[in-house]
Formats: C-alpha cells, sequence, structure tokens
C-alpha cells in the first residue's frame, strides 16, 4: 500500500467509525498518501502523508482488503490514485475505523501491552506477569493491557502444546512453565501468520483468501475429540471469561 494516495473516500455504514465523522474523514484523508502499513496488537495501522494514522480494529469478521471480488458488507471504501480500491469490510459491524493524530494514537497504543513476538517477551517478562495475577492464566494472556495480540485460537493452542490447564491461577505458573508457554506463544503465532491466519466463516487476509491454520489446530475447535498428543477426550468450556475454551484435563496440568 504504500505510496498510494487516496482521491476518495466513501462511507456507507458510519456505525463503524470512531473519534470521527464521515464528514471529517473523508475531509483530511483524500489526498493523502500511504507511507505505511503495519500492525500493532490486533490493529492494522496505515500511517498517512498528513501525520494521521488510519487505525482499523478487525474484531471478529473485519476484513481489510484490497479489490475484492466479493463487495459485500462493505462499510467503507477507499480509491487510490493507482486505480485500486481498498475496503473495509464487516459481516456483522463489530470492528471500527478510526483517525488518530500522532499524540491520539501514541496514547492509545501506549495502554496496549507488550507484542508477543517483541524480542522483549522473554520467558522471564512473561513469569513476572503471570507472578502479579490470581486470575486463571489464559484469561492473563488474552488481556491488552498486559500482552497485545494474543486471541482467543491462539491462546487455547499455546496452553495446549505447553500443558498448561488455561483455568489455573497465572501466579501458579512455574518460572519453567512459563518458558515453555512463551515460546509455544511464539512458535504458534509465527506459524498462523505464515499460514495466513484462521479461518473458520468470515476471516480472510488482505487478498480476500482464506488463512489456512485451521488444519493445524490441536485444541480449539476440537470438543469432544481426540487429544492430538495423548488421546484423551478434549473438553470444552465457556466457564473462563465467557469465551471458547477447549483443553484436555489429562494432559494438561
Amino acid at each position: 500500500m504504500a505510496g498510494s494516495t487516496i482521491v476518495g473516500v466513501r462511507v456507507r455504514h458510519a456505525d463503524v467509525l470512531r473519534e470521527v465523522s464521515a464528514r471529517t474523514l473523508t475531509k483530511r484523508i483524500t489526498g493523502t498518501t500511504i507511507l505505511r502499513a503495519w500492525r500493532r496488537a490486533k490493529l492494522v495501522v496505515l500511517d498517512l502523508s498528513s501525520g494521521d494514522r488510519l487505525v482499523v480494529q478487525p474484531r471478529f469478521t473485519g476484513a481489510l482488503l484490497i479489490n475484492p471480488s466479493d463487495e459485500r458488507y462493505v462499510t467503507v471504501t477507499f480509491q487510490l490514485d493507482d486505480g485500486r480500491v481498498l475496503l473495509y469490510r464487516d459481516v456483522r459491524r463489530l470492528g471500527t475505523v478510526a483517525l488518530m493524530t500522532p499524540k491520539r494514537f501514541e496514547a492509545y497504543a501506549g495502554a496496549l501491552g507488550i507484542e508477543p513476538l517483541d524480542s522483549a517477551f522473554t520467558s522471564n517478562h512473561l513469569s513476572q506477569l503471570l507472578a502479579r495475577s490470581r486470575q486463571a492464566v489464559k484469561k492473563v494472556l488474552m488481556d491488552q493491557r498486559l500482552i497485545a495480540g494474543i486471541g482467543n485460537i491462539y491462546a487455547n493452542e499455546a496452553l495446549w502444546r505447553a500443558g498448561i490447564d488455561p483455568s489455573r491461577e497465572a501466579r501458579s505458573v512455574s518460572t519453567t512453565e512459563a518458558g515453555t508457554l512463551r515460546d509455544a506463544i511464539v512458535d504458534v503465532l509465527t506459524e498462523a501468520i505464515a499460514a495466513r491466519g484462521t479461518s473458520f466463516r468470515d476471516y480472510r487476509d488482505a487478498k480476500g483468501e482464506r488463512g489456512s491454520f485451521a488444519a493445524a489446530l490441536a485444541a480449539y475447535g476440537r470438543a469432544g475429540r481426540a487429544c492430538p498428543r495423548c488421546g484423551a477426550r478434549l473438553i470444552g468450556t465457556h466457564a473462563i471469561d465467557g469465551r471458547a475454551t477447549v483443553f484436555c484435563a489429562y494432559c494438561q496440568r
């Protein structure tokens, strides 16, 4: 996207906008050039030549797409000077599109935790985070104020790989176990990115293609089936923060 200039904006569903109105969004970004497209936590961030940042949080069913063949559920359209269109599509319209000044973005992003793929995310760092909490370890992993970017699917998978019960008090996780869990988190996220994500229903990458990591899942979405490691029946529950949790009671302790 870098180097493309936004020459037109169409807001079809303004309820996805945050911190800016449809009129102001159009006025402030028309004629600006996209300098960089990058990620912070679960956010897609476009740096604009004006200094503003276009910040997209896709949540469950949102997707930022380039020239998609299917334009159903499109909420915002950005026309580019090279003839391409950049669309924000969101089936359930739970995601958001915001325009932020550098100062506002710094404050917003500053409230987010460490990136799990950052070199600073060490075993010792994770161990210290866990040691301060009585909450379930899975809930801590998904707290974006502590660690930014781990979603429900990948928390399930990392805990399964590390052999840790998702419902355990975070502070009960030993230093050694924290090291194993840290490596599992990094491996799961790295593999999932290489597979372009996990598509069950709506998720698509920027080219509109399905991610293929679902084929590698060992726990999430497999409740009632055999654990790939020990053969015991995987258990499914929503007891931890209301989110779907799948684990093996036999080999996750």
